[in-house]
């Protein structure tokens, strides 16, 4: 059976944790034998120089190589032979001026010369080496050899067997394996530890799936339409998509750095980080109407995911809308009903002229009040927009009046943001005042100062607490319970955030007499030919 590179990471790790931990120690035991060799080649030199002086300095071998010539039988053979017996030498060989031997090992070597170069010892310096003889390989050592007067007469050359040293290597040897062999198997259930933890991590996928995976994870982010942000346990992003990105308004180079960096304090940042918990939670980020889920993760950070309800938004308002102007359309229908018995009324009692009176009348108060509106307000859909709210609120019966001095010319930057101002402010005043029993009414004032657009709507309801006036504008707050299709909490949330991406500012304050007024401006949003040429009102100086 073929044995192929595992695909597992966990496997891969361990393998090469086992391998590198194998070779270093393979390394260092060479490392530690190398110098424990030289060390006992060292200590067999130094004990071959030892035995080599202690036979230098004895006074019968120099005298016997001054009293006759070299014999197998002589004093020196005699005396050198013992000393070796004694120190376990492998040879001890006494040699003259000419390197003729004087003792040996084999007696038939004595008389002989010598098989190496002895003119180093017999010029008075000592040798340690580990060289090879007739004998074989040893650790030998060779010093002079002086008579009484310190004059050399020769030299003294004492070897120890080298297979003594081997011995005492290899005997060191075992004990040097089993600490490798505990080093390694320590490393060995270190590396398995750290492969076990790294399979539970990867969830045994392999190298390639788990680039794959990565791959993948980029592609399936950046193409989702929600938006998709991590954040680690210290609320740093750690990942964001395109999406994302494009609903909070983040900064490109957001990954990495903490989301009180990148974000601004407000709903949103508390919504991302947990501080708010719940399911569908709504938020409001500049223009945007945002649903967020927030689901923790293990290692305690969490994944939010971010879907644009701007539009769905949008459509429930204008469903409310359509719904006020259905039911507008209803009382008018039943008061039309009325009207036409008025008239047949007239007819009936043979009075054509009252008949005729009664229906200019009517025409002409409501034409009137749509063609006051147009004249002031030169945008066509903000003008429809009051005239729409001003059918709801008479059907209400509430009093929607459009102040003296309300004026707006007709171009601006863009009109779609005053629309939606103003329309949650008037939805907002007529569900105050709708429950009052007592002449509710309803007042909006738009008018342009230099180049800022203000939009006042005030009213004579119960009026807004001084303790409230700041936390009516944050999201999610409200005193009316949310309909199926859209939550509530995000109206003024959102009057708000559009006042301030122009720059300008949404307040409110107590109204005399009783009520509240809000405020918002528009700094910069009216064009520079239409800022110096405002429309003249009847009734204005010339």
């Amino acid at each position: 059976m073929r044995i192929g590179w595992p695909r597992q990471v966990f496997a891969q790790v361990l393998i090469v944790q086992l391998l590198i931990t194998t070779g270093v120690l393979l390394l260092l035991t060479g490392l530690f034998l190398q110098p424990l060799r030289t060390q006992f080649d060292a200590q067999a030199e130094h004990e071959a120089l030892a035995i080599a002086q202690t036979t230098a300095v004895d006074p019968e071998i120099a005298a016997g190589l001054l009293s006759g010539a070299p014999d197998p039988t002589g004093p020196v053979q005699r005396q050198t032979e013992r000393t070796r017996k004694a120190t376990g030498a492998l040879y001890i060989v006494v040699m003259d001026l000419r390197g003729i031997r004087w003792s040996h090992t084999d007696v038939q070597q004595v008389g002989h010369r010598v098989s190496t170069d002895p003119s180093t010892p017999l010029h008075g310096h000592v040798v340690l080496e580990i060289d090879r003889g007739t004998l074989g390989t040893s650790a030998r050592a060779k010093v002079p050899l002086r008579d009484r007067t310190g004059e050399v007469i020769g030299a003294v050359s004492v070897g120890i067997a080298y297979s003594g040293v081997q011995e005492r290597l290899l005997a060191a040897l075992p004990g040097l394996l089993r600490y490798a062999g505990a080093a390694l198997a320590v490393g060995a259930g270190a590396a398995f530890l750290v492969a076990r933890t790294l399979r539970k991590r990867t969830h045994g996928v392999s190298v390639a799936d788990i680039a794959a995976l990565l791959s993948e994870r980029e592609a399936m982010l950046h193409a989702v339409r929600e938006g998709v942000i991590a954040l680690d346990q210290h609320a740093r992003v750690r990942l964001v998509n395109d999406e994302a990105s494009r609903l909070l308004a983040l900064e490109e180079e957001a990954e990495g750095r903490d989301l009180k960096e990148v974000l601004p304090p407000g709903r949103s940042r508390d919504v991302l980080t947990g501080h708010v918990t719940g399911r569908d939670l709504l938020t409001v980020r500049e223009n945007r109407v945002l649903i967020a889920n927030r689901m923790p993760t293990p290692d305690g950070g969490a994944v939010v995911t971010l879907r644009d309800r701007t539009e769905v938004e949008l459509l429930g308002r204008e469903l409310d809308s359509i719904k006020g102007l259905l039911d507008a359309l209803r009382a008018q229908d039943h008061e039309h009903a009325n009207r036409l018995h008025t008239v047949l009324g007239y007819l009936d009692l043979d009075m054509p002229e009252r008949a005729r009176d009664y229906v200019a009348g009517l025409t002409h108060a409501r034409r009137a009040s749509a063609d006051n509106i147009a004249e002031r307000i030169r945008i066509p859909m903000v003008s429809a927009l009051l005239v729409g709210k001003s059918a709801i609120a008479a059907e209400r019966s509430v009093t929607l009046r459009l102040s003296d001095r309300s004026q707006l010319p007709a171009q601006l930057i863009d009109a779609r943001d005053v629309v939606t101002v103003l329309g949650n402010l008037i939805d907002n005043a007529l569900d105050v005042v709708g429950g009052q029993a007592t002449r509710p009414a309803v007042e909006v004032e738009v008018f342009v100062e230099a180049d800022t657009v203000v939009a006042r709507v005030s009213d004579n309801g119960p009026g807004v607490p001084v303790e409230l006036r700041e936390t009516i504008f944050e999201e999610g707050w409200s005193t009316k319970e949310s309909p199926h299709h859209r939550g509530r909490g995000l109206g003024l949330a959102m009057v708000r955030s559009l006042a301030e991406r122009y720059g300008g500012t949404a307040r409110v304050a107590a109204r005399a007499g009783g009520g509240a007024v809000f405020t918002v401006t528009f700094p910069d949003i009216v064009t520079r030919s239409a800022a110096h040429t405002q429309p003249t009102l009847a009734g204005d100086a010339p």
